[in-house]
């Protein structure tokens, strides 16, 4: 529940740290708007806070033309504490509900539908069907204004049923029909570039995007990603076909820009999701600063490089084949033995974009792989097959709504991999903030070099104070000058 005093005393104060976390609806406009948006303060009696904008949505409100409240960052608190109304809303972000419906939602995180509506309706005042209408009507939004799609289109693209669904959805939460949404699009000279859809995305800054393009573009697998520190191009494998991908940062420090080229616009609100999770978009950089930057051993790296992200990943799936692969050696080895498997095994893309060229090998297709075939150490390869198999199976799932701790256990029995592999598959693939590697010698190397302890023991302890952000610590001891690069998958 929301405190009516405290979320008041929070909307006076007009702080971006809380846009995503409340949403502030004012009974006489019938408007809702993010705690930051700059219209005039209403008065308390008037404003009503809902913890997500598909309960405002629900409660009959529509969203502010100034501050585009269904725009902003997600909450950061559901990557910390990753629980049943967390997981679900990274997957019904993913479009799973479009695509499976409630049933297959609640199939995936393993409860009973009406336990799941209950639980989403306590968290975040709005069931299933309600989160993934406001999904579907921002996905619309985008459409209206970055394509020129016809309507008709873009409204079976973003998940409505019917033309009527799409229309009445979208005057409902935008107070406007589709077609004026695409005019005040145009009259900003929005409208993308044929072929193409640019999307902003808000992040809560500050964002350190050289050291984080940087660190995705030295890892850059030959065909499927490039790189530098100004930007990061890679594609994507989606549920209804392949994409391309090239991220830069804004000039207004708040949002990263995207270009998305999309064989299927169904694809369009995964694409999405997958790039904010790639990126750590929803952090919230100065909860993590307050939690570590006075840390004796941290502050000072903190201080050196603040908004260091934890870079995720857009597959799972890709990023454990990934790890295995570059177990032990070194970044360019591992580049080289990933680039084989997506000549080999890996689906061209319909319309290269620059030096991306295909999407990387699909989960089945690695598992009737032979192991003697893949020019690797026999028993890694085999390690790999047997990986891909129980990816492919679901036996092991590594998606937006995967269960850490269940992941994590059954990563370890797969032979070959390790509590450290399976610690950084967690990290980056599943987005655990709470990820420390005692044994990794970069880690250990670079403690050296602060003037602690080296091994593995006196690590693991100190790192007790950083929770939960011990895989932000880790980020920013991989950066010690002076150490070897982080891991190379």
């Amino acid at each position: 529940m929301i405190d009516h005093a405290e979320a008041y005393a929070l909307l006076r104060s007009r702080d971006r740290r809380f846009d995503g976390r409340i949403f502030v609806a004012v009974v006489t406009t019938g408007v809702y708007c993010r705690p930051s948006c700059p219209a005039m303060m209403p008065k308390p009696e008037n404003v009503r806070f809902y913890p997500s904008s598909a309960a405002a949505q629900e409660a009959g409100f529509r969203t502010c033309k100034r501050c585009r409240p269904d725009a902003v960052p997600g909450a950061p608190e559901w990557n910390v504490r990753a629980d049943l109304a967390g997981r679900a809303m990274l997957l019904i972000a993913d479009g799973i509900v479009d695509r499976e419906g409630v049933a297959g939602l609640a199939a995936r995180l393993g409860y009973s539908e009406r336990h799941l509506h209950r639980q989403l309706v306590a968290e975040l005042g709005a069931g299933p069907q309600a989160l993934a209408r406001a999904q579907r009507a921002q996905t619309a939004r985008i459409l209206l204004e970055e394509t020129a799609l016809p309507v008709s289109e873009i409204a079976f693209a973003a998940g409505f049923s019917s033309l009527r669904q799409f229309n009445t959805t979208v005057r409902q939460v935008y107070g406007m029909p589709p077609t004026g949404l695409r005019r005040a699009a145009e009259g900003r000279g929005k409208v993308a570039t044929p072929g193409t859809i640019n999307v902003r995305l808000s992040h809560r800054p500050p964002l350190d995007a050289g050291a984080l393009f940087g660190f995705l573009a030295e890892r850059a697998v030959p065909g499927i990603e490039e790189g530098d520190e100004d930007f990061y191009r890679r594609s994507l494998v989606l549920p209804h076909g392949s994409a391309v991908v090239t991220s830069r940062t804004d000039a207004d420090g708040r949002h990263v820009c995207c270009e998305l080229r999309l064989e299927d616009l169904r694809d369009l609100p995964a694409a999405v999701q997958r790039c904010r999770r790639l990126l750590d978009l929803d952090a919230d950089p100065q909860e993590i600063t307050s939690a570590l930057g006075e840390d004796p051993l941290l502050g000072p790296l903190i201080t050196a490089s603040p908004g260091r992200r934890v870079p995720g990943h857009v597959d799972g799936a890709e990023l454990a084949v990934r790890a295995v692969l570059g177990r032990q050696i070194g970044a360019e080895a591992a580049r080289t033995f990933a680039a084989r498997l997506v000549t080999r095994y890996g689906r061209p893309l319909a319309e290269p974009v620059g030096a991306v060229t295909h999407g990387f090998p699909r989960m089945d297709v690695l598992a009737e792989a032979d192991p003697g075939d893949l020019a690797l150490p026999h028993r890694r390869g085999r390690t790999l097959v047997e990986l891909a198999g129980r990816l492919a199976s679901g036996t092991i799932r590594l998606d937006a709504g995967a269960d850490r701790e269940e992941a994590g256990r059954r990563l370890l029995t797969v032979a070959g991999i390790g509590p450290w592999t399976a610690g950084y598959i967690r990290m980056r693939a599943l987005g655990d903030p709470d990820v420390f590697l005692p044994a990794d010698p970069g880690i250990r190397r670079a403690l050296s070099r602060l003037g602690h302890p080296r091994t593995s023991t006196a690590g693991r302890e100190t790192a007790r104070r950083w929770r939960p952000w011990r895989s932000y610590a880790v980020q920013h001891l991989w950066a010690v000058p002076g150490e070897p690069p982080a891991p190379s998958a």
